[in-house]
């Protein structure tokens, strides 16, 4: 195989399965340093001493121009196996929740592109954190407006790129954004990223205000819980789930099942809660880096157990449709 290919292919991995951001990105930068370069400079044993290549980046070029799977590769193709909800996956458009380094994400937006083309997405959001999450370099109302000009051309041949955030919640249930912006991006996941041991009755008012909120369409990872990686495991946060959701069922909007596999998120129970309530649900990877965007398989797998019906599914829905209930009467 060519050795672009498999740099590419073990950071693309890497990123699926959470590990150190800095492995992945040496493969990522790796395959920009080796880009362009033909195979009698690859075998060029100074190629060891170009920026960007390390030991285990050199090893990897020199088995795959030898005509083998490398052997970093190999392993990772070992264990990257399915984990159910095939069909549910199958039926899935799009993504409304993802990252880029204009943020807290790994790399530029063209790659999160990228990838989302080569998944087969009708549609990609791009909802970069804002501006009270500092730790994640949220973004101000003057770089959220640069970033829309950015967003405006990465569409074509099938594929769309939303405008969007993923906007913090603020303590009283508003949201940490220009009213006026908001208005003018495609889609608004809304989730709480602070205070989430907050006492049930102010966290139940803060998450129904947020999810009544008339620029809102999706409630991200709704209790904060964390229940494994290297984050560390976190509590989920206490609310009345049925006053919450009942909320989001009057407003129309989509309840997250967030995609990855440390956040769970909403439990099993609250899934069903959801469902009894009449919610929307919205299907998301909450990808920070391109090989990230292929974990909606974990979250088509909880979907397809707890019964979920797929056209109550909004990222299930072709664009057109998708576009008719974001663009919905508030």
């Amino acid at each position: 195989m060519r050795p672009l290919d498999a740099l590419n292919e073990i950071a693309y991995l890497l990123e699926r399965e959470r590990a150190s951001r800095y492995k992945s990105k040496a493969f990522r930068t790796a395959a920009s340093a080796i880009d362009g370069l033909s195979d009698a400079e690859l075998r060029d044993p100074g190629l060891r001493r170009r920026p960007g290549i390390g030991d285990s980046t050199f090893a990897v070029i020199q088995q795959a121009l030898a005509g083998e799977v490398p052997e970093r590769l190999a392993a990772l193709r070992a264990t990257a196996g399915a984990v159910g909800g095939e069909e549910l996956r199958a039926a899935l458009r799009g993504d409304l929740h993802s990252h880029s380094d204009w943020s807290d994400g790994v790399t530029p937006i063209e790659a999160m592109v990228e990838a989302g083309r080569a998944l087969g997405h009708e549609y990609l959001a791009l909802t970069d954190h804002s501006p009270r999450l500092t730790v994640a370099n949220g973004l101000s109302p003057e770089r959220l407006r640069r970033q829309l000009e950015v967003v405006r051309g990465m569409s074509g041949g099938g594929f769309t790129l939303l405008s969007g955030i993923e906007v913090d919640i603020l303590d009283d249930g508003d949201l940490d954004q220009e009213d006026a912006l908001l208005r003018e991006l495609d889609v608004v996941v809304a989730s709480a990223h602070s205070k989430l041991r907050m006492e049930r009755e102010p966290m139940t008012r803060r998450l129904v205000a947020a999810a009544s909120h008339p620029r809102v369409d999706v409630l991200g990872h709704v209790t904060g819980r964390l229940v494994e990686g290297a984050r560390g495991t976190r509590p989920p946060s206490e609310f009345d789930a049925r006053a919450v959701f009942a909320a989001c069922a009057d407003s129309g909007v989509a309840v997250e099942i967030n995609s990855r596999p440390e956040r769970q998120d909403p439990p099993d129970e609250l899934i069903a809660i959801a469902l009894d309530e009449g919610c929307l649900f919205s299907i998301d990877s909450d990808a920070h880096a391109p090989g990230q965007l292929s974990l909606l398989d974990y979250g088509a797998a909880r979907a397809e157990a707890a019964g979920v019906p797929h056209d109550r599914i909004v990222t299930t829905w072709p664009l057109e449709r998708l576009r008719s209930w974001l663009e919905r009467e508030r």
